[in-house]
């Protein structure tokens, strides 16, 4: 009762008030040499034993099995294959994983590994399209991707711990063409959603009021329901660790404690590099509870609060704020990539416009090279200067969509990359308070699919959206599933 009390306060209290956003074992193994789904249930996808813990009413969790033998097949030395689309078309770029290493596809769609361990499984995965998983074989492998454009809504910290909130999200992905769930695993405030195992983290404190104990379950509950899952983490807003270690702080220099935004909350800096890999290790740690995704928010310097008193480590230009967001999203990749997750970060929306770096230290051009998933958050209440030809842009969503994604994929075209925007699911702040509604939602979706976007996500910081805005679920679909192939 105590803990239930303390979910519904902060979820009312502590919802975030800045309106933006900022990833049973089968008993006969398949077929040698076969590409399976990745998101098919299977507890050795969770890293973790299913746990007991208390059920969500009206969810039935996956019974648990035993896991299957061990596979011991051999790799050919090396490994070599191609990939493809549907269409029997190469793909250059795909990622192909395998024992920790990461290799992409050459302009004929083929990749080489020097070893592969015994019984080992391939990842193949690329944005746009869903993953897939190729077992042992002796024949050159030939996997064939499936696009997949990924339709999710955004649960806070505190609305997937709500069982009601949860419930009713989990029924509208249930029913409409939704795909995909977005979940704070850290969020605004530095705390971190379930039971961590990062020591950084349990000093500091992030083991916040409402950790959820029973996770393992909720994440084999979308596992079974196909969900595809996007960890949220807010990189360098972080009131936890600013606090604990002020040494990684941006400091406040007429008082010498950490600075604070005008939510009230302290970031940490982001030259920084221990800051770095503690973000880096809670992605990892997600991936290993079953993330498909990790997506990083707050990748940037602070944009509101008293921005001249806000001293770093070292001096806060563009020629310093460019290369360090571009550096940490580059080691990322390299820690994230071969996991075998794909990796997206938030953006500003009017990145698509500036040449410059926003004053923020993110620039599309030097960005794109080291994500699956550009995710800019277009929302057209947060353009408060408009853009080029739309003064009031809560008057043309549509518009100011289609435009955002246009430009962002034209200047992240010599990247792989897809461009997945967040869309506003929220009533106007910034312009005349309109209400978002089935038209405005409707509007937004179909310009970021007809400017090219691949999929894209509603963000309200209640967790209520609009059902009738959403297609209803199609059957002939299958989410997170790979074409089924056998190598020659």
């Amino acid at each position: 009762m105590v803990l239930a009390l303390a979910v519904l306060f902060g979820y009312l209290v502590f919802s975030p008030r800045e309106l933006r956003p900022a990833p049973a074992a089968a008993l006969t193994p398949p077929p040698a040499s076969a590409v399976v789904p990745v998101a098919s249930p299977a507890i050795e996808a969770l890293g973790v034993p299913l746990a007991t813990g208390v059920q969500t009413p009206g969810i039935k969790f996956p019974k648990w099995e035993a896991p299957k033998p061990p596979d011991t097949r051999p790799w050919p030395a090396p490994v070599r294959g191609r990939v493809f689309d549907e269409q029997r078309e190469p793909l250059a770029g795909a990622s192909v994983v395998a024992d920790g290493v990461e290799v992409r596809t050459g302009e004929d769609g083929a990749f080489a590994l020097d070893r592969v361990s015994p019984g080992a499984r391939l990842i193949v995965k690329m944005p746009g399209y869903a993953k897939a998983i190729v077992e042992p074989t002796m024949d050159p492998v030939e996997a064939t991707l499936k696009p997949q454009a990924i339709k999710a809504v955004y649960l806070t910290y505190y609305g997937v711990n709500h069982r009601g909130i949860r419930g009713r999200v989990l029924d509208l992905i249930e029913r409409t063409e939704l795909n995909a769930v977005v979940i704070d695993v850290k969020g605004d405030r530095g705390w971190i959603l379930y039971p961590t195992e990062i020591p950084l983290a349990l000093s500091a404190g992030a083991q916040g009021p409402a950790t959820m104990r029973d996770f393992a379950d909720l994440m084999a509950d979308l596992k079974a329901r196909g969900v595809y899952t996007i960890a949220r983490i807010v990189a360098f807003k972080d009131n936890v660790l600013a606090a604990h270690r002020p040494d990684l702080a941006i400091i406040d220099t007429r008082t010498g404690q950490p600075w604070i935004d005008n939510e009230k909350l302290a970031w940490v800096d982001p030259f920084r590099e221990e800051v770095w890999a503690y973000n880096i290790a809670i992605a990892r740690e997600a991936v290993r509870r079953g993330f498909d995704e990790v997506q990083f928010d707050y990748m940037r310097f602070p944009t509101d609060g008293r921005l001249g008193s806000a001293g770093y480590s070292k001096p806060n230009t563009r020629e310093t704020r460019l290369p360090t967001i571009a550096a940490f999203l580059e080691r990322a990749r390299r820690e994230i990539g071969p996991t075998g997750a794909f990796l997206a970060v938030d953006l500003f929306g009017y990145t698509a416009f500036n040449p410059n770096d926003t004053d923020i230290g993110q620039r599309i051009e030097e960005v794109a090279p080291h994500v699956d998933y550009l995710c800019p958050m277009v929302y057209p209440s947060g353009y408060h200067l408009g853009i080029p030809g739309f003064r009031n842009p809560v008057a043309h969503p549509y518009e100011v969509v289609h435009e955002s994604v246009r430009l962002i994929r034209k200047r992240a075209a010599k990247s792989v990359v897809s461009v997945r925007p967040w869309l506003q699911d929220f009533r106007d702040y910034a312009f005349d308070h309109r209400f978002f509604g089935v038209s405005q939602v409707q509007a937004q979706v179909r310009a970021a699919a007809e400017a090219g976007g691949i999929g894209w996500m509603l963000w309200n910081p209640r967790n209520a959206y609009t059902a009738a805005a959403l297609g209803p679920k199609d059957a002939s679909a299958t989410t997170g599933e790979a074409t089924r192939s056998v190598t020659e």
